[in-house]
C-alpha cells in the first residue's frame, strides 16, 4: 500500500484537513520561507495531529541539537533532509535521535527541460546511505515533475515529491511504486492547503491498492 505524506502544514485548518482524510504522514517545514513554521507552531499543530498521523520535520541544514530536541519533545517523529546534509551528518543526527531519517535528493531533469546531473541518479552512492529512506524531487517547492524513467532502477523504498497532484499522481504509483507520494503545492489552492484536494489524493491512492 503506498503511503500518502502531505506536506507544509502551517495553520490549524491544514490540521483538522489531515485529520478528516488520515494520510500517513504530515510535514513541518523547518527552511525557505513560502510554508516555513517556528519549533513553537510545530509544537502546537503536533498537539492537535492525529496520534495515528506520523509527523516529518523538513530541514536545510540545521543544527543537529535543534532537531534532536524537537524529536525529545515528540514535535516531530522523521526527520527529512533537504541540505548538504552528508553521511557523517546522518550518522550523527541517528545517535542523537534513533528517529527514522528521509534524505532529499534533486534529479535536475525536469520534463520541460533542465539539466541532468548524473550524481543525482548514483544508485550505488545512494543504497549505501545511512539514511532510511531516500526522497526524489525535481527540488524542493519546484512544482515541478522530473523524468521518472530516471529513476526507475531504484530497488528500495523511497519517497517521491515534485509536482505530485490529482492529474498525475495515479501515473507516478503505478510506474514506480513509490513508498510513499510526497504532495504540498499539489494539494493548495491559492497557496493554502486545499481539503477537497486533500480527500481527492487520499481517494485516489487508497484505491490502488
Amino acid at each position: 500500500m503506498v503511503k500518502v505524506k502531505i506536506c507544509g502544514l502551517k495553520r490549524k485548518e491544514d490540521i483538522e484537513y489531515v485529520n478528516l482524510t488520515k494520510p500517513d504522514y504530515a510535514g513541518f517545514v523547518f527552511a525557505g520561507v513560502k510554508r516555513k513554521i517556528d519549533f513553537k507552531t510545530a509544537e502546537y499543530l503536533r498537539s492537535l495531529l492525529d496520534d495515528k498521523i506520523q509527523a516529518v520535520g523538513v530541514f536545510v541544514d540545521e543544527p543537529i541539537e535543534n532537531i534532536a530536541a524537537l524529536c525529545k519533545a515528540d514535535t516531530i517523529d522523521l526527520i527529512q533532509l533537504h541540505g548538504g546534509e552528508d553521511e557523517n551528518y546522518i550518522d550523527k543526527l541517528r545517535q542523537k535521535t534513533g528517529a527514522k531519517i528521509i534524505k532529499a535528493v534533486k534529479v535536475e531533469l525536469t520534463i520541460d527541460g533542465g539539466q541532468l546531473n548524473s550524481q543525482t541518479v548514483n544508485f550505488k552512492r545512494l543504497a549505501q546511505s545511512k539514511a532510511d529512506f531516500i526522497l526524489f524531487d525535481s527540488g524542493a517547492g519546484s512544482g515541478k515533475t522530473f523524468d521518472w524513467n530516471l529513476i526507475k532502477g531504484y530497488d528500495k523504498p523511497f519517497f517521491l515529491a515534485g509536482g505530485l497532484n490529482k492529474d498525475n499522481i495515479e501515473k507516478a504509483v503505478k510506474t514506480l511504486n513509490p513508498y510513499c507520494v510526497d504532495l504540498s503545492g499539489g494539494v493548495e489552492t491559492n497557496g493554502l492547503k486545499d481539503f477537497d484536494k486533500i480527500s481527492e489524493i487520499i481517494k485516489i491512492t487508497r484505491n490502488l491498492q
